[in-house]
Order: C-alpha cells, then sequence, then structure tokens
C-alpha cells in the first residue's frame, strides 16, 4: 500500500441535546433528579419494573452503564442490585432491593438477554457480593479467581477484607473452538512487557484468529470494600488512586457524588480548572498512546517523539500543579490550588507548541505507507455491532456512534466551551488514531479557552455535613468513555458502598470482536488502538 493509500480522517460534529425530564414510557416509577450538573435521576424497583427497563432503555436508544451490589442488611435488612442506564435525557440509576436476604444467594432478572455487556458484570457481582443473575447462561467467576472460597463474599458486612486463604486448584472453563487445523494459542497473564496481568486464549487456524477469550481480574486490589466506613474527604484520596492513567476523571466524578451528597456545587472558576485538568489528562493519554501504536506497527520514531512531548506535558503538570498526574488537585467542593496569571499564560503557550508538533508527526503518519498498511482495516469494529456491546468513548465514536458526555450534556464550563466531538465510521485502528488527533486538537483548544476565559472567583466551597443514607453519583466523559462513581451513605454520613465504574468494562468484550478474522501479529495493534484498563475494572 502506497503513500497515497486512504485513510480516515476523523470529522467534528456539534452535537447539543438539551436535557429534558426524565421519563420512561412503559416503566412507571418515580424518578428522583440528583444533585449535581448531569441529569442524573434515580428510583427504587420493582421486580417486574427491573425485568422490564432494559427493553425500555433499548428502545430509546439507551445503553447499559454499570451493575453493582449492595449489602443494607444492617439499616434496611436487606440486600440491593443496582444499574445505570444512559438515555439522551441524562443517566438513570435503577435499585432493587431484595428481599430474599436470609437466602445464601439472592438473586434478580438477568439483564444480559438484551445487553450483552451485562454478562462479566453480573459476573463480578455473583463474586463480590453473591447476589445472582437469575437465568443468566454464563455463570463462571470472573474476579474470584479461587483467592478465596466460593461461600465468601468480600462486599458482604462480614468480612473485614483482610482475611487471607490458600489459593486453591481450580480450572477455568474456556470456550474451546474445534476443526481441522484449529489450535490455541496462550498469551498471559503474565507478559513479556511491564503491563498488568491479563490472560487471553485464542483459537487460531495458522495465523488466522477464530476466536479470542479473555480471562481478566488478576489485579483485583479490594478497592471497593476499603472505601466502607470511609468519610467522604477519606474517601476522595482512594478515588484518586483507583486507576493511575484517569486520575482527574476519577477525583471530579467521585467529588461531583461528594458534593450532591452535600447538596452543595463547587465554584464556577474551581469547574472550569477541573476542565482543564481533564483536558490535559486527556491530551497526555492519547500521546502516549499515538506513540505505542507506532511502536506496535515498527514505527519507533512515533513512539520517540510521542514519549518526549508526553514527557513535557507531565512535568508542566509537576510544574504547576505539584504532580504529574495530577492526584489530589480536585478535592470536594473544588479544587486544591489555583493556577496563577503567568502559569495560565504557560499553559496557552504549551498548547500552541504543542499542536504544531503533533500536525507535523500526524502528517508523517499519514503518509507513511507502512504505518497506513497495518493501521486500515484492522481490528474492525462495525457501527451496528459498537451499539449492540455497548462500545464507549472514543472507540465507540471511531465506530460511528458513541456519546461524548460533554458534547451532550454540557454543564459547567462544558457548556459554555461547545465541545466538538470527533467521529469517524471505519471503526479500524486508522479510525481510533484519527480520533485521538481529532481529540488532542479540540482538548487544546479548549484549554486554550479556559486559559484566557477564567473568570475570577473562589476555588472551594465548604462543604455541610453530609445526609445520612444519602445518595450521590458523578459521571465524568474520561479520555476511555463514560465513568461513573455512585456513592451510598450509611445512617453515620459515612460511606456504605462507593462503586466506581471505569469505561473498560463495556469496551474488554469489544476488543474480542475486533480481532476476529485478523492475524495473531496484529493483536497487540488492536489492542494497543482500544488501551483498556486492567485493573481500573478490577476493583
Amino acid at each position: 500500500m502506497g503513500p497515497d493509500a486512504p485513510h480516515e480522517e476523523a470529522r467534528v460534529t456539534e452535537r447539543r441535546k438539551t436535557p429534558r425530564e426524565l421519563r420512561l414510557p412503559g416503566l412507571d416509577c418515580t424518578l428522583a433528579r440528583l444533585r449535581g450538573p448531569m441529569p442524573i435521576h434515580r428510583a427504587r424497583v420493582t421486580r417486574s419494573q427491573w425485568r422490564a427497563a432494559p427493553s425500555v432503555v433499548r428502545s430509546l436508544g439507551g445503553r447499559l452503564i454499570s451493575i453493582w451490589g449492595t449489602d443494607r442488611r444492617t439499616s434496611e435488612g436487606h440486600f440491593a442490585v443496582a444499574a445505570a442506564y444512559a438515555l439522551n435525557s441524562g443517566l438513570v440509576w435503577l435499585d432493587l432491593p431484595l428481599a430474599e436476604a436470609a437466602a445464601a444467594l439472592p438473586n434478580y432478572p438477568d439483564l444480559s438477554a438484551t445487553f450483552p455487556s451485562a454478562v462479566r458484570m453480573q459476573r463480578a457481582v455473583a463474586d463480590l457480593s453473591g447476589l445472582v443473575a437469575e437465568g443468566a447462561g454464563d455463570t463462571r467467576p470472573w474476579l474470584r479467581h479461587a483467592a478465596w472460597p466460593r461461600d465468601y463474599y468480600p462486599l458482604r458486612r462480614e468480612p473485614s477484607g483482610r482475611e487471607r486463604y490458600d489459593a486453591l486448584d481450580e480450572q477455568y472453563a474456556f470456550v474451546t473452538v474445534e476443526g481441522d487445523g484449529v489450535h490455541e494459542i496462550a498469551v498471559g497473564p503474565v507478559h513479556a512487557g511491564i503491563i498488568e496481568p491479563g490472560h487471553f486464549r485464542f483459537s487460531v487456524v495458522g495465523e488466522k484468529v477464530l476466536r479470542l477469550e479473555e480471562r481478566l481480574g488478576y489485579t483485583h486490589k479490594g478497592i471497593e470494600k476499603r472505601f466502607e466506613g470511609m468519610s467522604l474527604a477519606q474517601g476522595a484520596r482512594l478515588a484518586a488512586r483507583v486507576s493511575g492513567d484517569s486520575t482527574v476523571a476519577y477525583s471530579w466524578a467521585y467529588c461531583a457524588a461528594a458534593e450532591a451528597l452535600c447538596r452543595a456545587e463547587a465554584p464556577a472558576r474551581a469547574q472550569w480548572l477541573r476542565a482543564l485538568a481533564l483536558e490535559r489528562e486527556r491530551i497526555a493519554n492519547h500521546l502516549g498512546d499515538l506513540g505505542a501504536l507506532g511502536n506496535d506497527a515498527a514505527f519507533a520514531f512515533g513512539l520517540a517523539q510521542f514519549s518526549r512531548l508526553r514527557e513535557d506535558w507531565l512535568r508542566r503538570n509537576h510544574e504547576l500543579l505539584g504532580h504529574r498526574l495530577l492526584m489530589d488537585w480536585i478535592v470536594a467542593g473544588g479544587v486544591a490550588s489555583d493556577l496563577s496569571t503567568a502559569a495560565l499564560a504557560t499553559i496557552h503557550a504549551d498548547c500552541e507548541a504543542v499542536e504544531g508538533q503533533v500536525r507535523i508527526i500526524e502528517s508523517i503518519y499519514d503518509a507513511h505507507a507502512g504505518l497506513q498498511d497495518r493501521f486500515v482495516g484492522t481490528g474492525c469494529i462495525a457501527a451496528e455491532l459498537a451499539r449492540k456491546l455497548n462500545l464507549t468513548g472514543m472507540a465507540a465514536r471511531a465506530s460511528g456512534t458513541g456519546a461524548d458526555l460533554r458534547v451532550d450534556f454540557g454543564g459547567v464550563p462544558y457548556e459554555a466551551l461547545q465541545v466538538r466531538g470527533a467521529h469517524a465510521t471505519a471503526g479500524d485502528v486508522a479510525a481510533r488514531v484519527a480520533v485521538r488527533f481529532a481529540e488532542i486538537y479540540e482538548s487544546l483548544r479548549l484549554i486554550r479557552i479556559i486559559t484566557r476565559e477564567l473568570a475570577a472567583g473562589p476555588t472551594i466551597t465548604a462543604l455541610a455535613a453530609p445526609q445520612a443514607h444519602g445518595w450521590g453519583a458523578g459521571w465524568v466523559e474520561a479520555w476511555r468513555g463514560e465513568l461513573l462513581v455512585a456513592i451510598e451513605l450509611d445512617e453515620r454520613g459515612q460511606i456504605l458502598r462507593a462503586h466506581c465504574h471505569d469505561p473498560s468494562w463495556q469496551n474488554w468484550p469489544a476488543l474480542e470482536h475486533a480481532v476476529i478474522g485478523n492475524i495473531v501479529p496484529d493483536f497487540p495493534l488492536i489492542n494497543k488502538s482500544f488501551n483498556l484498563s486492567y485493573s481500573g475494572q478490577d476493583l
């Protein structure tokens, strides 16, 4: 393929949906609006309403975000399971109390028939809380890995999280593919590079991949258990450490939930500074991944140049904000420190310089025949499959679908910034690369606007004591996609349950489809084009 081979350029669109009063036709329940900048609603539902919700949401063009379980036996005498759905008009958090608290394994209606992405989430709920999806086809353990007994559920009240058990000898039942010439290649969980552990089981004929099955969950750290009993202030530090490449996004989502619980809002200047940090995080990750993608296609020049740019970017974070990954800068009520006029001018100048260099490297990528030969047509996810799998974030937008919360709902400051979302249609590695470039340019534009138009004012507000048994949620467009933090408090106003949902949950299953029909050597390239988190979906 020559240098003039066609490659897709990301298109930029401006979409704006005005949040409306949220209604679920055919689902008779009262939706309470949670306080906060994003349109988030919550309702308690019956089993029949829970069962009806997936088809109602699907008919409205919505998608499943997350599923999690909660042990409320000490306060309300029952377990509960929750599901978060995204609609054009906002996020709906449905809560189903499970009356059979005395049962060893309380159950709830399965959601996976309508939303296949529910499968692994439901398996995780079973491992952690002992709540079982009734009628689910796949009930294999997901996070347990024989590291604790079958009847031990870490997110129930009884376990302290400090128990230790000898590893059990338990075999995981991988799905096998049979046929002439079919053989298996097992990769991981320990890899040659310094990356997190994950097992990939390929079924191949020659080098052509017929099927891929992932086995994750090797990095379970007990973070959601650790949240229990913390104050909101203590929990903020833990939230910032859920995922190192999404520190800002998790911090903002957690603090938005905490502010909702305290019936408060961060000052406008603080919200604008939060957006500046989130866009800096988005740029840092895209710079790193674009370099790694070049390296995976044997173009070391790209790795060298993008690594240089990313390193300078992170050093500036440390210089101006005290931490390369901006950890602990976003706090409940605002931000921990302000930026001076001189610092804002430095950031603005950096954006101008970085954009010029990125555009030069993009032109080199586009003109490099070998690189485009590896990118174009590799690892395709068609739009229809992306919708079926609930693909989210940058990867979904590269397949011609997918939301961008900054565009769709705005809030402070994104409504004023008028974000232009980046989209492509081919759904291949080249499209995901194109969207990454476009998102870098857009984030640089947004940061420049913030540095010019940031209004004077306070950067933090004091929070009142949270309401006992309160509920709060934060919903943020992280660099991978939409990220959710949902918090429930106990009678003392301390954390009963804090659920952190990474967009990788939706996108890992899509990777299994993207690799089908490709050759084994292209898997690292396809995998890196998504760059999903192992530990971010393993809490």
